[in-house]
């Protein structure tokens, strides 16, 4: 009997023992941030943003703010998996662990290799792109030869034959050169009448060589008749005028009307194009670039488009001057 009671005892004094030791062992001692110490059993499931709580005692617990746990205690909570997020905002970092974090990785970018160096013909001749803007080059040269063969009244195939075989220069040097004054060709109308045709036809009875031997002597003398006196032409050139819309409203603005007053109604224009020579006596429509001028064929009057380019003289005049 006496055995069976100290077995019993034997056994509670054991387990008293292992429990004590149980609780020893659990419990954990945190050093604060104050300089005190804080010994019991960490309780994860109590943990918040506020803190965690600690069972000191048996039936005694103490919740510890997060801020007042020391460097070291933070990172041991912090290989809790349930409580890192919760004490890694009160955990510092080293200026090397944040130049760690904030390391950007600069990874050089593929670059295009570059083409072998040409000359800029070399260039220009190697690409489709380059062949067009030549082309075009070579066009507006050719255009532009053109435009200063009617400006300076030069022969248009001459100057258009000397910009395709010198591009850029052969235009600039006509371009450099005076305006060709063209003379008009005398006609049988204002041709100069022959030496022999200048003497003044004699009437056969005004001779005086002629005179009967009696010294009868016939002489009659007629007044001729007055010419009419005619306005005088004015005579507009290409290169001493622009010629557009501008100057044929300011210079000839009675042209435009369809009934013309008495002075201007038998005057005429006459304009010297690269076409032909055109000779109207309105201007029904004027636009940027060209007029279009109405003129007579015979019985009939019809309208002709001449562009501004073009016309390289304009002469105003009587339409019965010669």
């Amino acid at each position: 009997m006496e055995t069976h009671i100290v077995r019993r005892f034997l056994l509670i004094l054991g387990l008293i023992v292992c429990g004590f030791l149980a609780v020893t062992l659990r419990a954990e001692t945190f050093k604060l941030n104050n300089g005190q110490t804080i010994s019991g059993e960490v309780l994860a499931a109590s943990a918040n943003d506020a803190g965690i709580q600690i069972k000191v005692e048996e039936g005694k617990y103490e919740r510890v703010p997060w801020a007042n746990f020391s460097q070291e205690d933070l990172k041991q909570f912090a290989q809790n998996k349930k409580l890192e997020p919760l004490v890694e905002p009160f955990i510092e970092v080293s200026q090397e662990q944040k130049l760690k974090r904030t390391e950007v990785n600069i990874k050089e970018p593929a670059r295009l290799e570059r083409p072998p160096a040409k000359s800029l013909f070399g260039a220009l001749f190697s690409s489709g792109l380059g062949l067009f803007i030549v082309v075009l080059l070579y066009a507006a040269n050719l255009y532009a030869a053109y435009e200063i063969a009617l400006f300076r009244a030069q022969p248009v195939p001459l100057v258009c034959g000397v910009a395709a075989v010198v591009p850029v220069v052969g235009p600039i040097i006509f371009l450099s050169m005076r305006t060709q004054i063209q003379t008009t060709k005398a006609t049988w109308e204002t041709a100069e009448p022959a030496p022999a045709a200048m003497a003044e036809a004699v009437n056969p009875m005004q001779d005086t060589s002629s005179e009967h031997t009696s010294g009868l002597k016939l002489s009659h003398t007629e007044a001729e008749p007055a010419a009419p006196a005619l306005p005088p032409s004015t005579i507009f050139q290409r290169g001493q005028f622009t010629f557009n819309r501008r100057f044929f409203e300011t210079k000839f603005p009675g042209f435009f009307a369809v009934v013309r007053r008495d002075a201007e109604k038998d005057m005429v224009l006459i304009i010297k194009a690269a076409r032909g020579n055109f000779v109207g006596q309105r201007i029904t429509r004027i636009a940027a670039n060209d007029l279009h001028l109405q003129v007579t064929k015979g019985h009939a009057s019809e309208e002709v488009m001449i562009p501004f380019v073009e016309i390289q003289e304009i002469r105003l005049q009587h339409k019965d001057a010669p």
